[in-house]
């Protein structure tokens, strides 16, 4: 077991607009995500199921033919497998859990984060 402090975890750049800071234990994986308003993630989807809960701002998120918007306070859970993409209405910070882990965040091969709306 392992204390870990979130401003002691440097913020990994993954585009202009979005950074993000990684905690992982056995089977899960907590995230903190910094998206700048306008942030766009293109569509993508993954084994694991994903809860985000957005600690502040807002995002209009498309999953599983519906479209959501998410703010401060609110949670939403996303299945495994199901395709989802997002944009950033205003400066936002989201807290994501996903399990099982997301390798392709640890290793890099996360290249959907470089695709343009």
């Amino acid at each position: 077991m392992e204390v870990k402090i979130w401003n002691d975890i440097p913020w990994e750049k993954v585009t202009p607009e979005l950074s993000r800071k990684i905690v992982t234990g056995g089977n899960e994986m907590l995230a903190q995500v910094l998206l700048e308003k306008d942030a766009f993630v293109a569509e993508h989807s993954h084994p694991s199921e994903q809860i985000t809960y957005i600690l502040e701002g807002a995002l209009k998120l498309w999953a599983g033919g519906q479209e959501f918007i998410i703010r401060a306070g609110q949670v939403l859970v996303i299945p495994p497998n199901v395709p989802h993409k997002a944009v950033a209405l205003e400066r936002t910070l989201d807290l994501d859990i996903f399990s099982p882990i997301r390798q392709d965040w640890l290793d890099h091969t996360d290249s959907y984060f470089q695709k343009r709306k």
